[in-house]
């Protein structure tokens, strides 16, 4: 049973609130009378425990046929109880379905719920009688769909023997909506080599797998990436002869983030530093914020500017000790990733920077001039990947080795903190100085840290990927600190890719892969870190090898930056005043006008 809790959801300064139903996995039952009698206790709750495993937990590893299984029940779970309420909310107003695309929009956020599409089929032909025609227009015209990643464990696909198990009918359906579509395909695209195998939904001789983003391509009238790149990216290559055949489908929507909590609430002093110079019909619109340019050269406004952060550094610094006893000069240059571990990130590169700084400190290479700076990470991994645990295990060492170094230890620190959220989020990017924005190009479909940071002051060190290509666009070319190969140039590498080349030509990459792989980081466990060098060494699937030299550079360049204070805060207020196109009002406002078709109603 599918219990609804509704979550209210106030606008700001409005009379309106809207809700956002949620659904929790319930059992019909509450345990069964016939084991409990006869004195077997747990299997009497057995029945229950399973039914509401659905809903209480997010995202179980996948690993296994038992988290498989379990991750394509909690999706149809939610899918099914949304279908069934829409329909449950259509009916009470309308007698047929002739309206139901002008009244209901169900914008598939990523592969995770596209089961919705052969389940608004089966409930469309098998329980309100429609013919498939009908019912298939009908979808179509109903779903959207937004793409987010064009990482493969993103784009799901199921085995046809777990689909054709749990859900049989749905797996028909999906049949006859491949069979119908491949028709369509070689009447459009006859000579596309290869193209049936790229665009079919259900591919494979003997172990058939189900290809979920393609199932929602071919279910939607309207899909869309997350950012300039992305969508190019998906339009080129992850969806290209989806695109070829049907080009009108694919739009691009560039993520954004609200400034009430991002900066309001997150940020009170700047706020109110903004509210003071321009008034307040900046959290409203966004844009506004470009009134704030003029103040970029006014002296009094960049020093006002620079004490709040100032003081959002000794808060943070503050809060680190009492929480988690971790130590933190407020007086350090802030440089912080914070986010999801995961390799395309690249942490990995982040962590090799600190490791570059403390044997330059170690060798006597860094006199007076030296930048002292604070390296910030936080973030978690997934439960099963074991290499960006390993990373994570390596950021401490590398911590703790730089703490015990007298000299080093007073230049530079490297803190993890522990437990991200949204809440300790808020804690870091206001205090932020240098934001770590450092996928590897074509990787990221968007971001959404790096308008976080940018609308707090932050500048960004990153390479042009997702968003940043739009931030910097935006923000300027020469208050952005790049790095890095192009999406394309790393396309052109990939085949002659040979990581030992780097090793062999670099030697301070020569010398931080014999550290990190003979046992420097880990003495009590010279081996600890070897899956990392072979990651590294034996495909660096996301070039960190050939992109170091150049973020070397580019982190030197910031650390100069940093000296003309003056110069770093002028920088940081431009950031802060050219952010305005990053509003997640102009995404909704987007999406209701480019794929919803709605307009405002004034209340």
């Amino acid at each position: 049973m599918a219990m609804a809790y509704d979550y209210p959801v106030p606008g700001f300064l409005t009379s309106t609130v809207n809700t956002l139903r949620l659904w929790s996995a319930k059992s019909t039952r509450e345990f069964n009378l016939g084991y409990f009698q006869n004195g077997d206790y747990i299997k009497a709750v057995e029945d229950k425990d399973r039914s509401e495993n659905i809903s209480r937990v997010l995202y179980p590893p996948d690993q296994s046929p038992a988290g498989k299984e379990l991750r394509l029940k909690q999706q149809y779970f939610f899918v099914s109880a949304t279908v069934r309420d829409i329909i449950r909310r259509y009916k009470k107003f309308h007698g047929g379905y002739r309206e139901f695309p002008e009244k209901v929009s169900v914008q598939l956020n990523d592969t995770h719920p596209a089961i919705a599409i052969a389940e608004l089929m089966r409930v469309f032909v098998d329980e309100e009688g429609l013919t498939w025609d009908d019912a298939w227009i009908l979808t179509q015209r109903t779903f959207s769909y937004t793409n987010h990643t064009v990482l493969p464990e993103a784009l799901e696909t199921w085995t046809g023997e777990l689909m054709g198990n749990l859900l049989p009918r749905h797996y028909q359906i999906i049949e006859e909506i491949d069979r119908r579509f491949l028709i369509q395909v070689e009447k459009e695209l006859p000579e596309a080599p290869g193209v049936m195998e790229s665009v079919a939904i259900i591919t494979g001789e003997g172990q058939k797998l189900v290809h979920m983003a393609r199932l929602a391509v071919i279910g939607s009238h309207t899909v869309n990436g997350v950012s300039k790149l992305h969508t190019g990216i998906l339009k080129k290559s992850v969806f290209g002869n989806f695109h070829l055949m049907m080009p009108e489908k694919f739009r691009n929507i560039t993520n954004g983030i609200t400034p009430r909590r991002w900066l309001l609430e997150s940020n009170p002093e700047i706020s109110a530093l903004i509210t003071g110079a321009i008034g307040d019909a900046w959290l409203k619109d966004l844009k506004r914020l470009k009134d704030l340019e003029p103040l970029s050269e006014d002296g009094e406004f960049l020093r006002h500017f620079q004490k709040i952060k100032r003081a959002g550094k000794a808060r943070l610094s503050d809060y680190l000790a009492r929480t988690f006893a971790i130590s933190m000069d407020p007086d350090n240059l802030l440089d912080c990733q914070v986010k999801r571990f995961h390799e395309y990130k690249r942490q990995i590169l982040n962590i090799f920077h600190a490791i570059t700084l403390y044997n330059r400190i170690n060798e006597g290479e860094e006199g007076r001039d030296f930048v002292p700076r604070a390296i910030l990470f936080s973030g978690k991994a997934a439960p099963g990947y074991f290499i960006c645990k390993l990373v994570i295990k390596l950021i401490h060492n590398v911590a703790a080795a730089i703490a015990a170094h007298p000299e080093a230890s007073r230049k530079l620190q490297v803190v993890f903190v522990p437990n991200y959220s949204v809440t300790m989020a808020q804690r870091i990017i206001p205090a932020t100085e240098l934001s770590e924005q450092i996928s590897t190009s074509g990787y990221e479909a968007s971001g959404t840290g790096n308008m976080k940071f940018a609308i707090n002051g932050a500048l960004t060190i990153g390479t042009l990927d997702g968003a940043n290509v739009e931030l910097r666009e935006e923000v300027g070319a020469e208050n952005f600190f790049l790095f890095g190969l192009t999406a394309d140039e790393l396309a052109g590498l990939r085949a002659d890719y040979n990581p030992w080349h780097y090793y062999h030509q670099d030697e301070n990459i020569r010398k931080i892969i014999n550290q990190v792989s003979e046992g420097y980081f880990s003495p009590g466990a010279p081996g600890l870190f070897q899956p990392i060098v072979r990651s590294l060494m034996d495909h660096d699937s996301y070039f960190v090898l050939a992109d170091y030299a150049s973020y070397m550079q580019c982190q030197d360049l910031a650390a100069t930056a940093y000296k003309d204070r003056k110069r770093w805060a002028r920088m940081a207020v431009l950031n802060v005043a050219r952010s305005g196109k990053f509003s997640s009002d102009r995404a909704v406002r987007e999406y209701a006008e480019k794929i919803w078709k709605v307009t405002p109603v004034n209340i």
